[in-house]
């Protein structure tokens, strides 16, 4: 499948299929963005089966009454997408006013552009839109705390590898079990329904 919009359940298969095949997404086919693609459906496929929302956040999208266009851009090695794209496809996915679509960093550099992250073309980048195209917000690349040891990771690398970063920002993801993520979108909805009152 090559294609550049996705849903959700295209984007997930399209990733079982680059797996299979030795493959990741973009065209660059290191040995490392291979293997972390195979990591990335495997963490996928485990949060398919386990995300439960949160009770505040399923009544909050219930209430949602104008229709929004969710963009993610992503690609399929990206470890921060496969710990958030499963919770924010589920979330999409509780209210029938959210329609959501996929699409490839390296495929559009000029939307990656506008929504570079303190100046970084960081991934997963969420951004909603209503029906005319005016943006509602914007979430990304990952919940605040897992920003957080990424930054502070960045400040301060010394005597921390990659791959020791990537094992502690990873271990956070798993304890925190999406409640950061959860959190953060329910703070985005109050938000919302105050602007509209």
């Amino acid at each position: 499948m090559n294609k550049s919009v996705f849903t959700y359940e295209e984007f997930y298969e399209w990733m079982l299929e680059l797996v299979l095949a030795g493959k990741t997404s973009g065209s660059s086919q290191t040995p490392a963005l291979v293997n972390f693609t195979a990591l990335n459906a495997r963490r996928m496929s485990r949060l398919n089966k386990t995300v439960i929302l949160d009770p505040e956040l399923v009544g909050l999208l219930k209430e949602i009454t104008e229709p929004q266009e969710w963009m993610v851009i992503t690609e399929a090695w990206c470890g921060d997408s496969a710990q958030s794209l499963p919770v924010i496809a589920r979330i999409a996915a509780a209210s029938d006013k959210i329609n959501l679509k996929i699409v490839l960093r390296e495929e559009n550099p000029e939307l990656m552009d506008q929504y570079l992250t303190n100046g970084s073309k960081s991934i997963p980048k969420l951004i909603s839109f209503d029906l005319e195209g005016n943006e509602i917000f914007t979430w990304g690349p990952r919940p605040e705390p897992a920003q957080k040891i990424f930054m502070d990771w960045k400040k301060d690398p010394a005597g921390r590898d990659w791959e020791v970063f990537e094992k502690e920002l990873h271990t956070w993801y798993a304890l925190d079990k999406s409640v950061s993520l959860q959190g953060e979108f329910v703070q985005i909805f109050q938000q919302q329904e105050a602007k509209s009152v």
